[in-house]
């Protein structure tokens, strides 16, 4: 039964759809080894030529004493087409998940934005105005073109951080936490569990503040937020770039009330993180989001190999082995 679930998501579109980004990948490692980029390091804020590692969340850029965060996201054309405000509220919500997922705050937010009525336009607007608001981000500027022959919105953000949570340092012997919030309902069509809309704006904030906290306290300084992939496809990514394996028991993850789990494996979850944390630490992690009433348990192990594999009872099935076959084609031996 473990195999043939494996098999179902193995081959679903949130994890397909990460191969794509190999396309990029294979291009920038070509630019980088035409430039003799020098060995892979976290970059250090007082190196003066420090590289910046691509693969996470946001491209952490040493500023002074911490990091500006640089990152993008553009959104499903069909999503845009057929629930303009919701699309416009995900495009400023995912963007403010990246920046709290590497410990950051964010600062601001730009958009570009083609579409073919301007009725189009002000429903992307209204929704993304409302989202800004909510994470109290403001809108700076961007790009509006109401006369276009196609509808498309991506929207990027500036953050900064003083300490990294990044997806490039899980260590074999952490433990893989899942932390989301429980109090949400599955979109009917998408696979999104919508804890954002109609949450209290003040709570959304302090829920995500959980993230620079731990990070400056030095409780975690690995992670990853839960992507379209899903938790599968998140922890490959999370394994890419670390130079890692994992062991996934999908007995101990914990799933919203009637949502199946191969359907809550591959859901974006709205607020949620994957954190690779050191076994002494796991308790203290796990306070500061279940003073919060969110969920935060321990579903796993990092080990010191390039393979997935799943659990569950008395079964065990490799999912990916990251030695054979790439996810994204970022890891830590590619560094801009």
């Amino acid at each position: 039964m473990l195999t043939a679930l494996a098999d179902q998501l193995r081959h679903s579109l949130g994890i397909l759809h990460k191969q794509d980004i190999q396309t990029v990948s294979r291009l920038l490692e070509t630019q980088n080894t035409q430039a003799n980029a020098p060995a892979p390091h976290l970059p250090s804020p007082a190196s003066p030529q420090p590289s910046i590692l691509l693969g996470d969340d946001c491209a952490a850029i040493p500023d002074r004493d911490g990091y500006l965060l640089l990152a993008a996201e553009g959104m499903l054309p069909m999503l845009v087409e057929t629930e303009p405000w919701f699309t416009g509220w995900c495009a400023v919500m995912v963007n403010v998940s990246d920046i709290y997922a590497m410990g950051g705050r964010p600062i601001a937010v730009v958009d570009t934005l083609w579409s073919e009525t301007t009725h189009l336009s002000k429903s992307l607007l209204e929704g993304m105005q409302a989202a800004a608001q909510a994470y109290n981000v403001p809108i700076v500027g961007g790009h509006t073109n109401c006369h276009s022959p196609y509808n498309a919105l991506s929207v990027a953000i500036l953050g900064r951080a003083k300490r990294l949570i990044t997806s490039f340092n899980a260590r074999s012997g952490d433990r893989l936490l899942v932390a989301f919030d429980p109090r949400g309902k599955l979109h009917p069509k998408h696979p999104f569990w919508n804890a954002a809309t109609n949450a209290n704006p003040v709570r959304l904030r302090a829920d995500l503040e959980i993230l620079p906290q731990i990070a400056e306290a030095e409780l975690c300084d690995a992670g990853k937020d839960i992507s379209m992939g899903g938790i599968l496809g998140t922890l490959l990514m999370l394994l890419e770039t670390s130079g890692c394996g994992a062991t996934l028991d999908f007995d101990t993850i914990p799933c919203p009330l009637n949502v199946p789990l191969e359907r809550w494996l591959l859901c974006f979850p709205s607020y949620g993180f994957l954190l690779s944390v050191h076994p002494d630490q796991v308790e203290n992690v796990q306070k500061q989001f279940h003073d919060r009433h969110l969920i935060c348990e321990s579903i796993g192990e990092i080990q010191a190999t390039h393979q997935l594999i799943l659990r569950s009872q008395t079964e065990s099935v490799l999912f990916w082995d990251l030695s054979q076959q790439s996810l994204t084609g970022f890891t830590a031996a590619h560094p801009s």
